[in-house]
């Protein structure tokens, strides 16, 4: 690889730049009409994807596009183990989740590009990690897809039993493969008002909480912190394990309510760096990828920190109706913050729950099938997947690649049968590791590239956007990431070994170390040495 050296006007395009001279950039108008700022005409005549996304579209998605049943539903598995607990999980790895987007900000505004995540991995670190970390991050959404299509279904069974999940998953599949084929201004438009939706919900259901914790509910009882006095702050670990009921008691079982609430509360954040992927089609990212990530803080402050906060003061661990949420399907019923309503004597909260989750789990599904296109059609553009999947249609839609992940709505006809169903839900399990893992090799190529700007002179003041807390802090993030990557697996063990869970919770680990082994041996990757790192391809200074 040729040394790029420092320089105060780098060029906008790749070092062969020998076919885009042929090309001429378009005038304002004609940029604007395209969807883009006249900023960024030179570098639309040579990219295959529109920045046709909106600044709105684009902040609204960063606000509450990765919120999903995680935080509505999965906290109540979280509050079992205590108020504190889950407080301290949902801040530890807030601001873990918080760093990782900044560090994919700065990358972001400074050398932005239309590749994903993956794209970084192969320019600062290697293509061998670039491949595997693509390639993951596709077989996550695209398995993950039908299970946010069957959850559908099923938050729709309440109300028609009669009609099988398969019909939903066929209805709300055509549509959003449709809606993936348009223009990405409609992609964005429609996850605009999804997105709004959800951040409504989700403030309607943390100002109840607040506002029955203070004594406003139709009972007028003033709970405050009482819960976390009584039945106290942090529970014992209290879970079914191979069919067990397990209850591990003092400090140990503290400990691993707490740890339970920092894995559960990771996996709720995940996702989160979603709005990552669409910085290549936003226009003028210097100016719109920090408000995006500024509008990420907000989400994490108001939704999750607040949320739990309200959460727990709302309803106690112990609580009979929140055991038994925990143990009901996806819908209106299995939320912690539909417990709080029923204890506060607040009505037909779950049939209004019930329908507002279809919200959510329709824009996660729409979400998935984005993500996993542009992953695919980045990883084709670095030679890292067949090349037909690198083409595009003149609305600069992927077609070959959305057409692809589309194919994996057929998985959720598996749960039709209770043992195809048990074996989908492994596979769920086991690509749930690969959002964390996504996590790890952003903030690894982060690094990578400032030790790339260092060995090559470049002062941070050069870039658009700058983070106060980088780069020291990615360090301790990308420790607390891999430590919850190697120990998420703990509840293999207890009470007795269990070899599913163990699969299920490691063996992605091992997929994307063999994907990057496996590159590495077929194509002859070099680790990108930091005095020759590419730093002057799309640079903004």
């Amino acid at each position: 690889m040729a040394i790029f050296p420092f320089s105060k006007k780098p060029a906008v395009s790749g070092p062969d730049t020998s076919d885009e001279k042929k090309i001429s950039p378009p005038s304002p108008q004609e940029a604007e009409t395209a969807g883009y700022t006249s900023e960024e005409g030179a570098l639309e005549a040579t990219d295959d994807l529109h920045r046709g996304m909106k600044p709105r579209q684009l902040n609204m998605m960063a606000i509450a596009g990765a919120i999903g049943t995680g935080l509505i539903i999965g906290t109540g598995t979280a509050l079992k183990f205590g108020p504190g607990s889950l407080f301290i999980g949902y801040l530890m790895m807030g601001i873990t989740v918080y760093i990782v987007m900044v560090a994919l900000g700065e990358m972001g505004a400074w050398l932005p590009h239309k590749k994903s995540f993956s794209g970084y991995a192969t320019r600062f670190v290697d293509p061998a990690m670039g491949f595997a970390t693509g390639w993951n991050y596709f077989f996550k959404y695209v398995i993950v897809l039908p299970n946010n299509l069957t959850a559908t279904g099923i938050i729709l069974q309440k109300w028609r039993p009669d009609i099988n999940v398969s019909v939903w998953i066929v209805t709300f599949g055509v549509a959003i493969i449709l809606l993936n084929l348009i223009h990405v201004s409609f992609f964005g438009e429609a996850e605009f008002w999804m997105s709004l939706v959800k951040a409504l919900v989700i403030l309607m259901l943390i100002l109840m909480c607040f506002i029955v914790a203070l004594g406003g509910g139709p009972t007028h009882v003033r709970t405050g912190f009482y819960f976390w006095q009584n039945p106290g702050a942090f529970g014992p670990y209290n879970v079914t394990a191979a069919g067990q009921q397990v209850l591990i008691e003092g400090s140990t079982g503290r400990f691993l309510g707490v740890w339970a609430c920092i894995v559960q509360a990771t996996f709720a954040y995940l996702g989160t760096e979603l709005v990552g992927v669409a910085f290549g089609e936003t226009p003028n990212p210097r100016k719109n990828v920090p408000r995006a990530v500024n509008q990420t803080l907000l989400r994490i402050v108001f939704f999750y920190i607040a949320g739990v906060l309200v959460l727990g003061m709302a309803v106690a661990y112990n609580d009979p109706e929140l055991i038994k949420a925990t143990k009901s399907k996806v819908s209106g019923v299995a939320s912690p913050f539909v417990v709080a309503a029923k204890n506060a004597k607040i009505n037909h909260l779950d049939d209004a729950v019930n329908g507002l989750l279809m919200v959510f789990t329709v824009s996660a599904a729409n979400s998935d099938i984005y993500l996993a296109s542009r992953t695919c059609w980045a990883l084709a553009k670095d030679g890292q997947a067949p090349a037909l999947f690198h083409r595009t249609n003149r609305r600069g839609v992927p077609i070959p690649a959305v057409a692809l992940s589309s194919i994996f709505i057929a998985l959720g006809f598996m749960n039709a049968t209770n043992d195809s169903a048990t074996v989908f839900g492994y596979f769920v399990s086991l690509v749930t590791v690969f959002g964390a893992l996504n996590w790890v090799a952003v903030l690894v190529s982060y690094l990578a590239m400032i030790r790339g700007m260092k060995a090559q002179g470049i002062p941070r003041s050069v870039m658009p956007y700058r983070n106060i807390l980088l780069p020291w802090a990615a360090y301790p993030a990308l420790g607390l990431t891999m430590l919850v990557i190697f120990f998420s697996g703990y509840n293999a063990f207890i009470p007795k070994f269990q070899i599913d869970k163990f699969m299920t919770s490691y063996i992605g680990i091992v997929v994307y170390l063999a994907n990057i082994c496996w590159w590495k041996i077929y194509k002859k990757t070099q680790r990108v040495r930091p005095e020759e790192m590419d730093l002057v391809t799309d640079r903004r200074d």
